[in-house]
């Protein structure tokens, strides 16, 4: 998918596929003769029936797995946001593609294919406290960057992030979405002091102020309070939807980045899960206003797509249970009275 102007953008948020309900249907009636008590096995019996909807599957699979890392900077970094330079946005792709990060440990680990994508690193969006961080030319780009890379035939897609100062990014965007300013938002992110937390929150109140105009339209306050790995995640998510893909979150700023598509179109998150609950300030109240449950919370706060890799077994557990085990007709086991 590839969208020239933000009409085709709308377009595609507002035919967005409902799922099969009778892939659904047929999981829930054979969770209902596995020999166990009806519901014992919690939300792994929804995660079965919530791969089947999205694949479009009876019998869901988790054979290609899929997790895309995106990679931008932030003209809102010269502000004195993080405690660390740009550069170390390109050093950490840079230990991606050598296989040194922790996301390269936790994808190996999932069973699954990690791919990370720069997005223009050398040159930093917009500093959004005094103008858009993207016009709507470099918006589209980015959303069209993350919308390409989804593969066709993907059973499942874990999304995540890396970008020096996107945090503050990801906190503006939920302070526009959601209400509230720099103070209700903003964490710690990298480990900024608390010195660094005021200017990260004086940086989100500017933004919020400047941008005032824009605020009542979800997709503008993505272009202009963002960064292109963000806008790359919004369109991956769009994509995943259109291709029948369901998809992991990962932490804050993953939310974050995914948050307009559900503010401009309710029930557009419905094909995803939240990999998990990060420890990064704001992240349990905007998971919490989508309505998306963690499968896991570990206190982990570091990106990359870690928690929604993290949270991949648990889905692999959930279709071993829904496809291995036996019937009660089948195991000669009674069936309640």
């Amino acid at each position: 998918m590839k969208f020239a102007t933000l009409a085709e953008l709308r377009a595609a948020l507002a035919s967005l596929p409902t799922g099969d309900e009778a892939a659904e249907a047929a999981v829930r009636e054979r969770q209902g003769q596995l020999t166990k008590p009806p519901g014992s096995l919690g939300r792994l019996e929804d995660a079965a029936a919530w791969l089947a909807r999205w694949q479009g599957r009876p019998m869901p699979r988790l054979d290609r797995v899929e997790v895309l890392v995106f990679a931008g900077n932030h003209g809102v970094v010269a502000r004195g946001v993080s405690p660390y330079p740009a550069s170390v946005t390109a050093q950490m792709v840079a230990n991606f593609a050598a296989g040194g990060a922790a996301i390269n440990q936790l994808a190996k680990a999932a069973g699954a294919r990690l791919r990370v994508i720069p997005l223009a690193l050398d040159t930093p969006t917009g500093d959004m406290c005094e103008g858009p961080a993207m016009d709507g030319a470099a918006f589209l780009e980015a959303v069209s960057a993350g919308a390409e890379a989804v593969p066709a035939g993907t059973d499942l897609l874990c999304l995540g992030e890396m970008g020096i100062g996107n945090t503050t990014a990801a906190a503006a965007l939920a302070a526009a979405l959601y209400g509230g300013g720099g103070a209700r938002w903003a964490g710690r992110g990298t480990g900024v002091d608390d010195a660094g937390l005021r200017r990260k929150q004086a940086a989100i109140d500017a933004a919020l102020a400047r941008h005032a105009a824009v605020i009542c339209d979800a997709l503008a306050v993505a272009a202009a309070l963002g960064g292109r790995e963000l806008a790359a995640i919004l369109g991956a998510v769009l994509a995943a939807r259109h291709h029948g893909v369901p998809v992991l979150l990962d932490g804050f700023v993953c939310t974050a980045a995914a948050a307009p598509l559900a503010v401009a179109e309710p029930g557009a998150l419905a094909h995803c899960w939240l990999g998990h609950l990060s420890a990064e300030a704001g992240h349990r109240v905007l998971a919490e206003r989508l309505g998306l449950v963690p499968v896991l919370d570990l206190g982990m706060r570091l990106g990359e797509a870690s928690g929604a890799a993290a949270a991949v077994p648990v889905l692999r557990a959930a279709l071993a249970c829904h496809a291995g085990m036996a019937t009660f007709a089948e195991a000669g086991v009674s069936d309640k009275a």
